[in-house]
C-alpha cells in the first residue's frame, strides 16, 4: 500500500491519537506518548554555558642583557675584522665600540675595515626601493647617534662628494671619455677649458689636494710640487698623467675624500681653523671645505649635462652655506678689481668695521636670504640703512654666476639703483669663478 506522495518506500498505517492529557493541577509526571516517564532533552531550556576560553599565555620574560666584556687591547684589536662584518656577538660589538672611543689606532683601522666591507657588496644603480627611506629611517632612529660625526661645516663635502660618486657609478665605460667644457670667468670675459668626465675628476683630486696637504695628508701631485694655484695644479696633474685619466681616476678621487672627511672628523674643532692656501688667496679650513663642495657639484653638473643625466642642487641649508661664502668673499673681490681698473673707484671711505655705502643682495628660492654687501673697502661693514643698490636672484643662478656660467650683465633678474654699484658687485660675484 502506498503512501500519500505514492512513495512505495513508505507503508501506509492508522494515523496515531495521543491519550488524554492530564490536567496540569494533578501534579503528575507528564508521560511521554510512548507510555514511559516525559524526559526533557539534555540541556533542553537551560541557557547555553559560556564558551569555555583559554587562559592567556604568560609572556616569555625578555633575555637579561650579555655582560660587558673587559677585553685586552689585543683581543679587541683582533675582533676588528669580525666588527666590520657584523659577525661580532652583541657583547663584543659593545666591548669594540667603547674602545673605539679610547683607541685613534684602532678606530683608523676598524673604518678602514668597514670601507673595505663596503668594496665587497656589488654596486647598484639608483633606482632605489620607494620603501627604502622608511626603513632607513626606522633603523636610524633605533640605533643610538655616531660616537666620531662628522662636522657640521664638513657635511656640505660629505654630501657632494657622495652624490657624484652614484653619478659615477651610474655612467657606463665610454661616458668617461664624453667631453666636458669647463667654463669660468677671467676680467672681463668669459674663458673654458674642454676636458672630459675623467678629466673633470682629475681636476678635482688635483684641487682637493691642497686641503689634504693642509693636514698633513698626501698630495697626488707627490712631494715638492710647491704652491700652485688650482688651475696650475689641475694642468699639472694632467700633463704627467702617463695617459688620459680614465675611470681608474674615480677610486683615488673618492678615497681622498673619504680621508678628508675622516680626518676632520678625529681632529677636533681646532681643525676648522687652519689655512688652506689657493696660491694667491687663503680660506679657513671650515670655508675651504665648503668651497670644494661648491667646486664638486658645479663640476658634477658639468658630467650630468655631458652624459644626459638628471641632477640635482644642493639641499637647501647647504646652499645657503655656499651664497654665505661667496656674499662674504664678494668685497675682497670688488677691492681686488678695484686695484686692477676694472672696478668704479670708492666714494665713501669708512673706518674698519663701520657701515658703509652697500647693496642689498636678495636671494630668492631655496637657500635664499639678505646680504648687504659693503662696496667701498673690504673692512667696512654691510648695512641696509646705507643700501645704494638692490639686485634679486635665484639661488641657483646666482651659484651659476659664481661659477662663471652665466655671464654678470644677464644675470640679475631684478635690478634698482646704482648702476655702477651693481655692475660691480655682479662683475665681482663672476670674477670669484675659476677652472
Amino acid at each position: 500500500m502506498s503512501g500519500a506522495n505514492d512513495d512505495p518506500e513508505e507503508v501506509a498505517r492508522a494515523p496515531w491519537i495521543p491519550g488524554p492529557r492530564r490536567s496540569a493541577d494533578d501534579h503528575a509526571d507528564l508521560t511521554s506518548p510512548f507510555g514511559g516517564p516525559y524526559e526533557e532533552p539534555e540541556g533542553y531550556g537551560a541557557e547555553p554555558e559560556p564558551e569555555r576560553q583559554e587562559p592567556p599565555e604568560a609572556p616569555e620574560p625578555e633575555p637579561a642583557p650579555e655582560p660587558a666584556l673587559e677585553l685586552p687591547h689585543r683581543v679587541l684589536k683582533s675582533l676588528l675584522g669580525a666588527w666590520a662584518l657584523s659577525a661580532c656577538s652583541a657583547a663584543e660589538t659593545r666591548a669594540v665600540e667603547d674602545h673605539l672611543t679610547e683607541c685613534a689606532p684602532c678606530a683608523e683601522e676598524a673604518l678602514r675595515l668597514r670601507d673595505a666591507v663596503g668594496l665587497l657588496h656589488a654596486e647598484r644603480d639608483l633606482d632605489l626601493d620607494p620603501l627604502l627611506r622608511s626603513r632607513v629611517l626606522e633603523n636610524c632612529l633605533g640605533r643610538r647617534p655616531a660616537r666620531i660625526p662628522v662636522p657640521a661645516w664638513a657635511t656640505p663635502y660629505d654630501a657632494e662628494t657622495a652624490r657624484l660618486d652614484a653619478l659615477l657609478r651610474d655612467i657606463g665605460e665610454s661616458e668617461w671619455h664624453a667631453p666636458v667644457r669647463l667654463r669660468w670667468f677671467e676680467g672681463e670675459r668669459a674663458v673654458n677649458r674642454k676636458t672630459t668626465v675623467a678629466g673633470v675628476i682629475g681636476h678635482l683630486l688635483a684641487v682637493d689636494g691642497l686641503v689634504a696637504a693642509s693636514l698633513g695628508l698626501d698630495d697626488p701631485l707627490g712631494k715638492g710640487i710647491g704652491e700652485l694655484a688650482p688651475a696650475e695644479r689641475t694642468e699639472t696633474y694632467w700633463k704627467t698623467a702617463h695617459l688620459p685619466p680614465t675611470r681608474a681616476i674615480r677610486e683615488p678621487w673618492r678615497e681622498q675624500s673619504h680621508t678628508l672627511i675622516r680626518t676632520v672628523s678625529f681632529a677636533g674643532r681646532g681643525v676648522a681653523d687652519l689655512t688652506v692656501t689657493y696660491g694667491d688667496f687663503a680660506l679657513p679650513l671650515q670655508d675651504s671645505l665648503l668651497e670644494r663642495a661648491f667646486e664638486c657639484w658645479r663640476h658634477a653638473e658639468d658630467i650630468a649635462n655631458a652624459v644626459a643625466y638628471p641632477y640635482d642642487p644642493p639641499s637647501g641649508s647647504h646652499l645657503h652655506g655656499m651664497i654665505d661664502l661667496a656674499a662674504r668673499l664678494l668685497p675682497a673681490a670688488l677691492a681686488d678689481r678695484r686695484r686692477t681698473g676694472l672696478a668704479g673707484p670708492p666714494r665713501e671711505l669708512v673706518t674698519a668695521g663701520a657701515p658703509g655705502r652697500s647693496v642689498h643682495l636678495e636671494i630668492e628660492g631655496a637657500g635664499g636670504g639678505h646680504w648687504y654687501i659693503a662696496l667701498d673697502s673690504p673692512a667696512a661693514l654691510g648695512s641696509p640703512d646705507h643700501t645704494v643698490a638692490q639686485v634679486a636672484m635665484d639661488g641657483v643662478e646666482f651659484c651659476q654666476l659664481i661659477a662663471g656660467q652665466v655671464p654678470p650683465q644677464d644675470a640679475a633678474a631684478g635690478q634698482d639703483g646704482d648702476r655702477e654699484a651693481i655692475r660691480d658687485v655682479l662683475f665681482a660675484a663672476a670674477s670669484l669663478s675659476r677652472m
